[in-house]
C-alpha cells in the first residue's frame, strides 16, 4: 500500500471523500486540528493588503510593551 497526502480546495473536498470512500482498503484521515478556517485565512490576508508601514510594530518592542504593563 501506499500513501497520499491531497491539498484540494474546500469546494471540491466532498466530491473527492464520497469518491474514494467506495475504494476497498482506502482510508481517510483528516487533520484538521491546525486547520486554519478559510475565512481567517481571508481575513489576515485582507488585513496584510490593506496594512501600511507604520501600522507594524517590532516584536521586541511589543514585548516590552507587555511587560511593562503587566509586569511579567
Amino acid at each position: 500500500m501506499r500513501q497520499l497526502t491531497v491539498t484540494i480546495p474546500d469546494d471540491f473536498y466532498e466530491t473527492f471523500v464520497s469518491f474514494f470512500k467506495h475504494i476497498p482498503d482506502v482510508s481517510i484521515n483528516e487533520n484538521i486540528e491546525n486547520e486554519i478556517p478559510l475565512w481567517q485565512q481571508e481575513m489576515v490576508l485582507e488585513r496584510m493588503k490593506n496594512a501600511k508601514p507604520e501600522d507594524y510594530i517590532d516584536a521586541d518592542e511589543a514585548l516590552k510593551s507587555l511587560k511593562n504593563k503587566y509586569g511579567f
